[in-house]
């Protein structure tokens, strides 16, 4: 894959949101997931800089995995932000949660999550009240947790003796905005499953405050996007996905509003029970943080049959365009493209285009005959390939183009249309035939998200190129689609990407470089 740090000039008077009571940070601190509720990411701090980072040395360390942990997966490995507030670094790791002293790594407090797992993604600080003291939260599977931010124990105040169950699990970690507490849902993939709603619970003591349906119903705004089978089966009833499974969201302070940002809906790859464009899925959703009262959309595909979300909350920052300041954010998704919107109306600050894009030739499949293209910036990552791109001996090595080739050539060639190219249908029997899409899905712009140097004023934004390859065929008896996607070796439904593991090497893509594997 290529894994490029993209600078994005956006305006000529880019400024930071500052911070509000929620998190007046120290310039040593960084005291939530993304620093701060904009989403900006950025350090002040000038310490490290491009003369002397190269003569950095490890201070210490700490070992995440308990002793005798047997699997380094994702069931084991750590996607951990640490937070630093006051001087202390609170963390997660598998079992633990605990307090660190940032310049040794001794533990100052450690706390001991019984019968589940921490989320791998980190934790939350809430800075209390004149009732109750300042509090670490984070998420093991449906469980909400609060702990004394001064001694790592339960606290007693929130929930049931320091612990509230969610109903519907969430992995990642907490959003705190002024009281409230924001989760996701981690619902998995499939189409028959738990809603994917956001949920808002009291810092103070653990109530739900709201909670937003990110399917819509009979008589919500919306649900007219979610249209029958052909045999009468509501496409919204009873649909899994649609949810935020990633890490945060973000929230203009001064405004009140949050940023949502929905995945697609389940199942990935194959959309024929649920025609329609299907909102919320693979939409930037603001609501008012304290009620979770809806305020606008936007979404970034219709009707998503590529598992194309926007994982990562949107960036905020101020701009100026033709004299005019606007209250702007950037969102970012797997499908290649920047959306920069006024975060006010949800409008797109540049403009947007509504084009044709090819149809699918799948049994039951109904894709969006057209999809939203932003007129500016152009595409972070490639979004088309063509025959002449497949790697060469002269690009890489002769062994991986060799392996290249013959994967192309077993699967029928190379087959793109461009931007949004649907899944072939391969009939059993039939010729063989396969589609490369790009970009696939691990990016475009995947879990990064953005960041926002108000000095410079840029957006960086991590990006990938790395394709799918794959067909959808019909499923075998027992399957609850009745098509869908399959793995290149033919294992059943799965990813498929465009590329050729190279021993220990690991996997390189099939596509000419420049990528970085």
């Amino acid at each position: 894959m290529r894994s490029l740090w993209m600078t994005i000039p956006i305006g000529l008077a880019l400024v930071p949101t500052l911070f509000g009571e929620n998190a007046k940070a120290q310039a040593g601190d960084w005291p939530m997931f993304n620093r701060d509720l904009a989403g900006t990411r950025f350090s002040p701090l000038t310490q490290i800089n491009t003369t002397n980072v190269a003569t950095l040395m490890q201070a210490w360390s700490y070992v995440l995995q308990p002793p005798g942990f047997r699997f380094a997966t994702a069931g084991g490995a750590s996607e951990l932000v640490p937070i630093v507030v006051n001087g202390v670094m609170f963390i997660s790791a598998q079992t633990r949660v605990m307090g660190l002293e940032p310049e040794t790594g001794k533990e100052i407090w450690r706390y001991e999550v019984q019968g589940g797992q921490a989320s791998p993604r980190g934790v939350a600080w809430w800075p209390g009240d004149r009732q109750n003291p300042p509090r670490i939260l984070f998420t093991a599977g449906r469980s909400l947790i609060a702990l004394n931010a001064g001694t790592g124990k339960l606290d007693p105040g929130f929930g049931k003796e320091g612990i509230l169950d969610m109903v519907v699990p969430y992995n990642g970690v907490p959003t705190i905005f002024k009281n409230v507490v924001m989760v996701g849902a981690s619902t998995g993939e499939k189409e028959d499953g738990p809603p994917g709603n956001t949920r808002a619970f009291d810092a103070r003591t653990g109530a739900k405050v709201w909670e937003f349906q990110s399917i819509p119903g009979p008589g919500q705004a919306g649900h007219e996007t979610w249209l029958n089978t052909p045999d009468g089966k509501p496409g919204w009833k009873d649909r899994s996905g649609t949810n935020i499974w990633g890490w945060y969201m973000t929230a203009d302070e001064e405004r009140g509003i949050v940023y949502m940002t929905f995945g697609a809906p389940a199942a990935n790859y194959y959309g024929g029970d649920r025609p329609g464009a299907n909102l919320f899925g693979n939409s930037v959703v603001a609501v008012d943080a304290a009620t979770g009262k809806y305020k606008w959309h936007f979404q970034t595909i219709h009707h998503d049959i590529w598992d194309a979300d926007p994982p990562a909350a949107p960036g905020l920052f101020d701009i100026t365009v033709n004299g005019k300041k606007i209250h702007a954010l950037a969102e970012v998704t797997k499908s290649g493209w920047m959306f920069i919107l006024d975060r006010v109306t949800g409008k797109p600050v540049f403009g947007v285009e509504e084009r044709a894009v090819p149809k699918s030739d799948v049994p039951g499949e109904e894709t969006s005959p057209t999809q939203p293209f932003p007129l500016k910036p152009p595409a972070l990552a490639r979004v088309s390939v063509k025959p002449e791109d497949l790697v060469t001996a002269a690009d890489t090595t002769a062994e991986h183009a060799q392996a290249c080739r013959e994967l192309v050539e077993k699967n029928g060639g190379i087959s793109n249309a461009g931007p949004f190219t649907p899944w072939p249908f391969r009939a059993e029997g039939a010729p063989v035939k396969s589609a490369v899409v790009l970009p696939g899905g691990t990016g475009g712009a995947n879990w990064g998200g953005t960041a926002f140097d108000p000095g410079r004023r840029y957006v960086f934004v991590n990006t990938m190129d790395d394709g799918l390859f794959g067909w959808v065929e019909k499923t075998k008896a027992g399957s609850p689609l009745p098509y869908d996607k399959t793995n290149l070796d033919g294992s059943g439904p799965g990813r498929g990407n465009f590329e050729i593991r190279m021993g220990t090497a690991g996997a390189w893509p099939c596509q000419k470089p420049p990528w970085v594997g």
